[in-house]
């Protein structure tokens, strides 16, 4: 029973939908009507205010490191239950009628928690591709696909569970990957 408690609190505190909300609040738009559509921290940024971008992408990090890092502490057998369940609630929220971000930012959340290396690797991973691309999308990507072959490499069981996140991810990006193969896509500016 405790897992249930514990994957519906996950997944109601990762569908808090930050960048519609801050949005709402402080443009008085819909974050859904602008760019891409996408609730996420990137497309936050297409709103020109770079402080409430920035502050979606936090938000969308500790959304996940507070259900996570409360779990690994005290249920430290469920840390990958709570994991899911945040991640899930990023990408389906309910209140938003399950269309929600592509992950990404609740995903580092969630491995800074589990493995503060792991946070380290895809950032660095992350950055890397970016500078050489400019791609958001295609940064998320390869830096969520390093995680399980880095795990698989030094032999951690573990890479199952982040091969499963790297196919969610690429899932959430399945259109970006339609217009990087079209060399349509639109390439970030984060600063």
């Amino acid at each position: 029973m405790e897992y249930l408690l514990i994957a519906l609190v996950s997944y109601v505190l990762g569908s808090i939908p930050f960048g519609f909300i801050l949005t709402k609040i402080f443009l008085k738009k819909d974050i859904r009507n602008i760019g891409s559509g996408n609730i996420g921290a990137t497309n936050a940024l297409r709103t020109g205010n770079k402080a409430l971008g920035y502050t979606t992408l936090a938000l969308d990090i500790a959304k996940a490191v507070i259900p996570v890092l409360f779990v690994k502490f005290n249920y430290p057998e469920y840390v990958f239950i709570a994991s899911l369940s945040a991640f899930l609630g990023h990408v389906f929220p309910v209140w938003l009628k399950f269309k929600g971000g592509k992950g990404v930012a609740t995903y580092v959340g969630i491995l800074f928690s589990i493995n503060i290396i792991l946070g380290f690797i895809f950032v660095v991973s992350w950055g890397i591709i970016f500078v050489i691309s400019k791609f958001s999308s295609l940064s998320s990507i390869i830096a969520s696909l390093v995680i399980p072959l880095y795990l698989f490499i030094f032999g951690n069981h573990n890479s199952i569970f982040f091969m499963i996140m790297f196919i969610l991810i690429l899932y959430t990006h399945r259109e970006n990957v339609k217009r990087l193969k079209n060399k349509e896509e639109t390439k970030t500016k984060i600063y």
